[in-house]
């Protein structure tokens, strides 16, 4: 059974005999199953009774039922109702949207709106470009999704997929103060994604595409790439991508070993293992093989021939596995001096790991269980990671989004590349310093203070090197403005900061 977790929490109020031993004999009774007490407020107070909230971690849905039905069971005990938290912080959304301009009169509403909202919409379609400075498309951005494979839960639809984009949102807000609209669409063809994208877009500045099912989310991606002049993210591939090597690099510093001489081994050939798979190589990786359920990837095995080096598994067999390896992934990873994964639960053993080189890196990423039980890794590994929160080194996304796309918003990036990709990756790995880097702490923290201003700041150069930012709208900061300032369109000199084109 997994540990109780603050996702499982419940809170049960009931009212009990107001007697010494009441509370203390509820919360043994809940400890003793296995719960986790971390709240007991008395809500009302009378002669012969009290009203009692108890909150508890569960360890799934199916222990919080027991352990209600244990409190149940208490003589004198009778439950009022029950809350589950994680709904009660999902009831009515997770997101909202606020007018940042007072309408408190007639003054207001005619800057506000009509009639002074037609200079504006006048000027926006003189000069398509200063939108970014004049509209929400500055600072926003939209997490796309059809629903295909949300989490671990797969192909939930859209409706099912929301609370997710939401939270989505929710994050970029309070990372990056980006402002992130959840679009969640009823269709699963790829033609008709791809052109409702094109038809939003005017009204955002970047893409992130989330929770697409493979091989459908790489087209989307790339015709979307191809097809708009705003930057294209997909968090599940180049997310994953950034805090992977961004780990990998403090690791290696760990076990005092260099990229390009290290053999790694990669087990996930789908969206997040093949965004890995081009990251590392671009950023020096010489040595890496690919697994997947039917063993390692090479230009030999019978469902790879054939294949173009354009398609997903083609293209690994071309550029991966020089000497022609075959087997599996035990076979593998034998020998490796860092494993990878981005798969399925449970396909190694910590015997596996002990075949490995010395000062061995396991990165263990399938979510909630992992490739192999992280406790039997450490036995054998110098250095290991999960994507789990209750084990040290969580190698989560939220490192990544919220700064790449501050950086590209701040830059006025029209695409990402992989050179923004590594740039990002380096910023995280260098939020470790020397003075804190150990075998389990090669990761920064998601609330660590400076991580996502560091990634932006790399973003913002990266962009300007690789001349990706919107020509005109550079040309025109003299009258606009920065973009890289956070308060608008506020000036030094106290004026609006926007002069009309012309003037």
């Amino acid at each position: 059974m997994p540990a109780p977790s603050v996702s499982n929490s419940i809170t049960i109020r009931l009212t009990i005999p107001a007697q010494a031993t009441s509370v203390s004999q509820l919360t043994s009774l809940v400890e003793k199953d296995g719960g986790v007490v971390t709240g007991l407020d008395v809500t009302q107070s009378g002669h012969k009774r009290l009203q009692v909230d108890l909150t508890v971690m569960a360890s799934d849905t199916d222990h919080a039922e027991r352990l209600v039905e244990i409190v149940r069971s208490v003589e004198g005990v009778v439950i009022d109702k029950v809350s589950d938290r994680t709904f009660l912080a999902h009831l009515g959304g997770k997101i909202e949207i606020r007018s940042k301009m007072p309408i408190r009169n007639r003054d207001d509403l005619s800057l506000i709106y009509t009639p002074g909202v037609a200079r504006v919409c006048q000027a926006i379609a003189e000069h398509p470009e200063d939108a970014r400075r004049l509209t929400i498309k500055r600072n926003t951005i939209a997490v796309v999704t059809d629903g295909t494979a949300v989490l671990g839960l797969g192909n939930i639809g859209p409706l099912g997929a929301l609370p997710v984009m939401e939270g989505k949102a929710a994050l970029f807000k309070r990372f990056a103060n980006i402002d992130a609209f959840p679009i969640c669409l009823d269709t699963t063809d790829t033609e008709e994604i791809i052109a409702a994208v094109k038809a939003i877009s005017p009204v955002f500045a970047g893409i992130n595409l989330e929770d697409i099912s493979a091989p459908r989310c790489f087209e989307i991606e790339a015709r979307l790439r191809e097809e708009l002049d705003i930057p294209v993210f997909h968090d599940d591939q180049h997310g994953t991508a950034i805090v992977a090597l961004a780990a990998l690099r403090n690791a290696l510093r760990v076990v005092e070993k260099d990229l390009a001489d290290v053999k790694i081994v990669l087990s996930g050939a789908g969206a997040a293992g093949s965004a890995i798979l081009r990251l590392l190589m671009h950023a020096g990786a010489q040595h890496v093989l690919v697994t997947d359920i039917n063993g390692i990837v090479h230009s030999g095995r019978e469902d790879i021939v054939g294949l173009g080096v354009k398609t997903g598994l083609g293209w690994i067999a071309a550029n991966t596995n020089a000497d022609g390896h075959t087997g599996t992934l035990r076979d593998a990873v034998r020998n490796a001096d860092v494993f990878i994964g981005v798969s399925a639960p449970n396909i190694l053993r910590g015997d596996d790991i002990a075949t490995m080189a010395d000062g061995a890196i396991v990165f263990a990423m399938a979510n909630p269980v992992p490739e192999v039980d992280p406790v039997e890794a450490a036995e054998h590994a110098a250095v290991v990671a999960t994507g789990r929160s209750d084990f040290s080194n969580q190698i989560n996304n939220v490192l990544a989004f919220p700064g790449v796309f501050r950086g590209l918003l701040d830059a006025a990036s029209t695409r990402i590349d992989l050179d923004v990709l590594q740039a990002a990756a380096d910023a995280i790995a260098s939020t470790v310093g020397e003075d804190e880097l150990n075998a389990a702490y090669i990761i920064p923290s998601v609330f660590h203070p400076d991580v996502m201003k560091r990634v932006a700041a790399a973003v913002v150069e990266a962009v300007k090197h690789s001349g990706t930012q919107v020509p005109s709208l550079a040309d025109r900061t003299a009258i606009i403005g920065d973009l890289s300032d956070a308060d608008g369109l506020a000036a030094s000199d106290g004026s609006d900061g926007y002069v009309p084109a012309g003037r």
